[in-house]
């Protein structure tokens, strides 16, 4: 296993840019999206900002994308460029066909504010957003379980991290706004459970696909705790607009989903590491023989 060394510079400063595009977003819609009688103070301003309020969530994922690009080109070179492909195609796959027949997350469907759509239904944008969610859950899996929980276990806690963005992403995208649409009204902000059947499901696609494509690639490279901190800036955007529209219900289960998932994390991490103490052979140092013994061996 090899360290990952120090967060650079450029590594903070990139994380830096994308909670400044964050809050600076999450403050623009609790000024002026939840209460549109501001804009009538600023000349022009309510064409503008119903023109550029589409653009806030694509932006979003570009300035992640970037973000999480400068530390995976400086750490894996081009090695994480085969585990990216293979996640766009899985949830391409996911989403077009979940778009089309409600399969595995309802009957649904995206509005043009995520911009051009492949194959009529799904926005481009939207395949890269679940790889740069998916790789830091299957990252936050790995460092949880400490090497030893695993390929199943990887995949089955970072489909669980992967989840989690959704009791947040959700309320605020397709009950705050209408980035999607679903087709029957479910009970969790309109959102029908099936839907994180549908998202659990496709992060074990994910996961497994994670495994595979990164299995040669020295992970151990990128900062687990720089990691963190972008799981949690990303997830503060749909999580502030929750919280500046008062949907409490949404950020307590947000927030005691990623407690839980954390817990377990550790919880799992810690009794695969105390089995495999007991199971792993003894190393060269504790098989030496203490010299002690040898005193008294001898001395008999």
């Amino acid at each position: 296993m090899r360290a990952p060394g120090p967060v650079s510079r450029l590594e903070w400063t990139a994380l830096a840019a994308l909670l400044l595009f964050t809050v600076v977003a999450i403050g623009g819609y609790w000024n002026f999206a939840l209460h549109p009688e501001r804009l009538a103070r600023f000349p022009g301003a309510t064409e503008f900002y119903a023109r550029s309020f589409p653009f806030f969530a694509r932006l979003h994922i570009a300035v992640s994308a970037v973000a999480l690009g400068v530390v995976l080109v400086r750490r894996l070179r081009a090695a994480w460029i085969p585990a990216a492909l293979a996640v766009v195609g899985i949830s391409f796959l996911s989403e077009h066909v979940g778009t089309g027949y409600g399969i595995p997350f309802g009957g649904y469907g995206y509005t043009a504010m995520l911009g051009p759509k492949i194959g009529g239904r799904v926005p481009a944008l939207i395949p890269l957003s679940w790889f740069l969610m998916a790789l830091p859950s299957w990252i936050l899996a790995r460092a949880a379980l400490g090497g030893r929980g695993g390929a199943a276990g990887r995949v089955v806690l970072g489909a669980a991290w992967l989840t989690v963005w959704d009791l947040a992403l959700d309320p605020a995208m397709s009950f705050l706004t209408t980035y999607w649409v679903w087709e029957e009204s479910g009970p969790y902000y309109g959102m029908p459970w099936l839907n994180l059947v549908g998202w659990y499901v496709t992060g074990l696609a994910l996961m497994a696909a994670l495994e595979v494509a990164l299995r040669r690639v020295e992970v151990d490279r990128v900062p687990v705790r720089w990691i963190a901190a972008y799981y949690g800036v990303v997830v503060l955007m749909p999580l502030g607009m929750l919280i500046a529209a008062g949907r409490w219900l949404a950020v307590v289960v947000t927030l005691a989903a990623v407690a839980a998932t954390t817990a377990v994390g550790r919880a799992v991490g810690r009794k695969a590491e105390r089995v495999g103490a007991t199971q792993d052979p003894p190393s060269a140092t504790s098989a030496a023989p203490d010299p002690r013994v040898g005193a008294s061996m001898g001395a008999r």
